[in-house]
């Protein structure tokens, strides 16, 4: 009876360990998720950024002309 519940005591060991595991990948695809959204937002925001720096050139272009 000893040898089962130690092997009972090492299963429940076990599994713990691949729960706080598996729980752990979990955050970290949330977060690179997370992460992966906000760097496509940045970079909308930047091409956004480079047409009105653009068009501001062009004038400022035509102005001095």
């Amino acid at each position: 009876m000893a040898k089962k519940s130690r092997l009972n005591q090492v299963a429940a060991s076990i599994g713990g360990a691949l729960g706080k595991a598996d729980r752990k990948a979990h955050q970290v695809v949330k977060a690179g998720t997370l992460a992966k959204k906000e760097l496509h937002d940045i970079s909308i925001q930047v091409d956004a950024l480079k047409r009105q720096l653009a068009k501001t050139t062009k004038r400022l272009k035509n102005a001095l002309s």
